[in-house]
């Protein structure tokens, strides 16, 4: 439910929602939800200063079960 509702959001903001992907990776204290855009709506998803970003993680908070769930923004097009 809270992946579904993090997808929602995202791809209300993006230009590509097509390209927006959200997974849950289980971990020993908390859950990570890692949302990944098109490298072009990258900056439209973690907002001036982070504010979007940040929104989103206070709006999955609030959510049932959302207080053991962090949100990472992933960016795809970095080189390695």
């Amino acid at each position: 439910m809270i992946t579904d509702a993090l997808e929602h959001l995202v791809r209300g903001i993006v230009d590509s929602p097509d390209d927006v992907d959200v997974r849950r990776r289980n971990g020993r204290r908390y859950d990570t939800l890692q949302v990944r855009v098109n490298p072009d709506d990258l900056g439209r998803v973690i907002g001036r200063a982070g504010r979007t970003a940040k929104s989103l993680r206070t709006v999955v908070a609030a959510l049932p079960g959302g207080e053991d769930v962090r949100v990472d923004v992933v960016d795809t097009d970095r080189r390695r």
